[in-house]
């Protein structure tokens, strides 16, 4: 096809352009909603390719919109670009914005051709802060013909099958005191937690093989001589979908009520975002990424690896909810270091990243081509 031979000539032309973009988000890494530079360099380089581009979409700071063409296929690529606290890109959402840009520059001069309206989001606070459901929640997304997005892995997987997630503050108050002359005058709030956490613990043998809960604590408390009055956590619960998840959450959260009972502190759990929703593939657009990602030489794991891959929680799902979509794994042929982990961030530059942004760039710009002809989008003379 030729609109596919042109589309891959752009990514290789734009290459150097594109490894600049993830090397500076890496090198400069800001977390969910702090992301300013990301979203203005993810910006500036849409703008350089002729697009119109708005930062600050939807009245978020660090979320933008960028559009380009007038056909009745509206294709949406989503940019993520927060890093983890501690950790840097050890998720790769420098190699997703990479990629997401260059598949929308390749599919910019071919927009009139194959009757597309190329929109590239710039979606903040990916890791925990539901930045993708917010934006939902303001309108945008809606309407899509496909979204699509291609994440960082150790190893190529297709098929996307996240969990559903709720993120939760949790804290509990008690009262301080001298820890040795007056300790009976306190109520320990760090008591609450390891109560909780055993009760959790426990818990875990009757839980279904779905589910997951897992958390740290973040303030256990100021000094070791006073008895601490205030201790703070985050904690996920993840289940196979949105309605297991509401079921399991209540007897969670019984753990963290026997914490207050037992110690007399008082408890609170705010959710730090709406719960992220399980994926739900797009299977025609999920086959046109599988073909094309294998003429490019990839090898889509399967069996065991994919179903260990696939499995982290993103705020895509929910976007898939609404529209059709896909969220394949791009491999950095990082193993063994793996996704949040040090090692893994390391691998996220380099001539294996500067790959994965090639090739990611490319099949996802293939898919939309596919997809967009099939559905009528474009029509013969794009072949």
């Amino acid at each position: 096809m030729v609109a596919k031979e042109h589309a891959a000539g752009v990514v290789s032309a734009a290459r150097d352009r594109l490894v600049r973009l993830s090397e500076q988000l890496h090198a400069h890494p800001e977390t969910a909603w702090e992301e300013h530079r990301a979203v203005r360099w993810v910006g500036d380089l849409l703008s350089e390719g002729g697009f119109e581009v708005e930062v600050g979409y939807l009245g978020l700071e660090t979320a933008l919109r960028a559009t380009y063409g007038s056909g009745p296929f509206r294709l949406g690529l989503c940019a993520e670009y927060d890093a983890l606290p501690g950790l840097g890109h050890a998720c790769g959402h420098n190699l997703i914005s990479a990629s997401s840009v260059g598949a929308a520059l390749a599919l910019a001069p071919l927009a009139d051709e194959l009757g597309i309206t190329v929109e590239i989001y710039g979606t903040p606070a990916e890791e925990g802060g539901g930045g993708k459901i917010e934006m939902l929640d303001r309108g945008a997304f809606h309407g899509l013909d496909l979204a699509m997005m291609a994440h960082p892995a150790p190893v190529d997987v297709a098929e996307a099958r996240p969990f559903a997630v709720s993120h939760s503050h949790v804290s509990y108050r008690g009262k301080a005191a001298h820890a040795a002359a007056y300790p009976e005058q306190g109520v320990n709030a760090a008591d609450a937690f390891t109560v909780a956490q055993v009760a959790v613990g426990l818990l875990r043998q009757q839980l279904p093989p779905s589910v997951r809960v897992h958390g740290v604590v973040t303030n256990g408390g100021a000094a070791p001589n006073a008895i601490p009055e205030l201790t703070e956590g985050r904690w996920y619960v993840r289940a196979e979908s949105l309605q297991e998840l509401a079921e399991i959450e209540e007897r969670v959260w019984r753990c963290f009520e026997a914490g207050a009972v037992a110690t007399g502190c008082e408890l609170s759990v705010e959710p730090e975002s709406k719960p992220y929703a399980e994926f739900r593939a797009d299977d025609s657009a999920l086959a046109a990424y599988r073909r094309n990602a294998e003429e490019l030489g990839r090898v889509c794991s399967a069996g065991a690896t994919a179903s260990r891959m696939n499995r982290a929680s993103t705020d895509m799902g929910n976007v898939s909810q609404v529209v059709p979509a896909i969220h394949p794994y791009i491999g950095i042929n990082s193993l063994p270091a793996l996704n949040h982990q040090r090692e893994f961030a390391d691998h996220c530059v380099g001539e294996d990243a500067e790959l994965a942004i090639r090739d990611a760039a490319t099949a996802l710009a293939w898919t939309a081509i596919d997809v967009a002809t099939k559905r009528g989008g474009g029509h013969d003379g794009a072949r």
